[in-house]
């Protein structure tokens, strides 16, 4: 991903939650309480670019106890509700609900979690969506409105790299009629 990817800043900026392990002095306006420290055991919701570093980073390199500055959890649109919904349809799912960058999430979050059974929810997800992604797409490609109308309310429910996946796969709808319409006048 280039450093100027709107998604990628946009996935970065979600929001997951986090506990405290320790107090930090001067940051309880994080809990909305300025005036004092941020006590351990606080649950948070902190941006991924932040929770992140934050999670894999030892207080103390030299300690022989292995205290990180957080513990992160699991964010809600990647909670076990959700988990066994996909499992059950992933086409009934409005991921766009859970998260605008739901895949990109999941991803950035698998990165820190080792957690096969999401990860194979995952993939199950986006190639079974993509079937239905892509016959949107082509009925779409029988008229110049990308879906608009018809097919509305499936595209709403759709989230970032699906909305991506649909506009390829009805330009290239279109491009093959395109070319078809030549190859009859020729």
């Amino acid at each position: 991903m280039s450093y100027y990817d709107i998604d990628a800043i946009l996935t970065d900026a979600e929001k997951v939650p986090c506990k405290f392990e320790l107090d930090v002095p001067e940051l309880g306006y994080l809990d909305n309480n300025p005036s004092h420290a941020l006590k351990a055991g606080i649950s948070i919701g902190l941006p991924l670019w932040l929770a992140e570093p934050l999670a894999l980073t030892s207080v103390s390199q030299t300690s022989p106890d292995d205290t990180k500055f957080v513990t992160l959890d699991l964010p809600p649109s990647l909670s076990n509700q959700v988990m066994s919904a996909l499992k059950a349809d992933p086409r009934v799912v409005p991921l766009r609900d859970q998260s605008h960058n739901f895949y990109s999430l999941g991803t950035r979050m698998l990165d820190v979690f080792e957690e096969r059974e999401i990860c194979a929810i995952l993939r199950k997800t986006f190639v079974t969506r993509a079937t239905d992604i892509a016959l949107h797409a082509r009925k779409a490609g029988a008229t110049e409105d990308m879906g608009v109308g018809t097919g509305e309310e499936f595209l709403r429910g759709l989230e970032e790299w699906e909305r991506k996946l649909f506009r390829k796969a009805h330009e290239g709808t279109k491009g093959t009629k395109e070319w078809m319409e030549g190859v009859k006048k020729h």
